[in-house]
C-alpha cells in the first residue's frame, strides 16, 4: 500500500463527495495514537530519566507521571516544556500540538518564533522563559 501525504488525503478529502466512502478508503492513514503514547515514543528514544525530565520541564513528577499515564491532558504551554524539556525536534513538537489539538508554533508570532529558535537550537526551558521574559512575552512556566 503507497503512503499518502496529508496533502493527498486533504485533496481526496476535498474531491470526495461521499465521507463515509472517504473514511473507508483512508482507515489505514488516521492516526490513532494519543498524546500520551507520542509523548512515550519520544521519551523512550532520549536518555533522561523521568524525574530528570519534570525538572527539565518545570514540572512536577505527579504531574508528569499523569501526562504519561494518560489521566490528564496538558495545555499548550505545558506541553511545549515538555517538549523542550525531551530536547525535542521542531517537527516532533509540531506533530505533539497537532495530536493534542493545540495550535502549532507560527513563526510570525514573536512568543512562537522565540520557542521555536529554543528549540531548534536546543535551548534549556529556563533560558527560553529568560528571552520570552525580556521580550515581554508570556513564559512557559
Amino acid at each position: 500500500m503507497e503512503d499518502k501525504t496529508t496533502s493527498d488525503l486533504t485533496q481526496e478529502l476535498m474531491s470526495q463527495d461521499n465521507l463515509d466512502d472517504y473514511i473507508q478508503d483512508n482507515r489505514p492513514y488516521f492516526s490513532n495514537q494519543s498524546v500520551a503514547q507520542l509523548l512515550d515514543e519520544l521519551y523512550q528514544r532520549k536518555s533522561v530519566s523521568k524525574a530528570a525530565l519534570a525538572r527539565q520541564a518545570g514540572m512536577s513528577e505527579v504531574y508528569l507521571h499523569q501526562v504519561f499515564s494518560g489521566r490528564r491532558n496538558p495545555s499548550r504551554d505545558r506541553l511545549l516544556c515538555l517538549c523542550i524539556g525531551l530536547d525535542a525536534t521542531l517537527e516532533e513538537t509540531q506533530t505533539l500540538l497537532k495530536r493534542a489539538c493545540h495550535a502549532q508554533l507560527y513563526p510570525r508570532l514573536k512568543r512562537d518564533a522565540i520557542i521555536c529558535h529554543g528549540l531548534i537550537h536546543h535551548v534549556p526551558l529556563s533560558e527560553v522563559n529568560d528571552k520570552l521574559f525580556a521580550e515581554n512575552e508570556k513564559t512557559l512556566s
